[in-house]
């Protein structure tokens, strides 16, 4: 699924989702109604960065100064924000 993400976009955690850290998973999670999904690596990076205030270009821009030796890293951004999207695990402020 490719979804029209511009820098300008605004994001936060969809409505009946609750991002957290899970001590037991010693990971990020979405939890919602249907479960939970277990987010790994950069996933979790992403998703505690979106307030419902800071910009997808904040978000890229904060990443690139905290993972400066990470290739691509603006792809990978983009990649996590289509897949969250298409999942329904985002919802769009602005």
């Amino acid at each position: 699924m490719e979804n029209n993400i511009l820098e300008t976009d605004i994001y936060a955690i969809a409505l009946h989702h609750r991002f957290q850290w899970e001590e037991a998973q010693d990971s990020y999670v979405i939890l919602f109604p249907e479960g939970m999904v277990k987010l790994h690596g950069g996933a979790g990076e992403i998703l505690k960065r979106l307030d419902g205030k800071v910009s997808v270009g904040d978000v890229v821009a904060d990443l690139k100064v905290a993972f400066p030796d990470a290739p691509d890293i603006e792809k990978d951004i983009l990649g996590m924000f289509d897949l969250a999207l298409g999942k329904a695990w985002l919802r769009k402020i602005n």
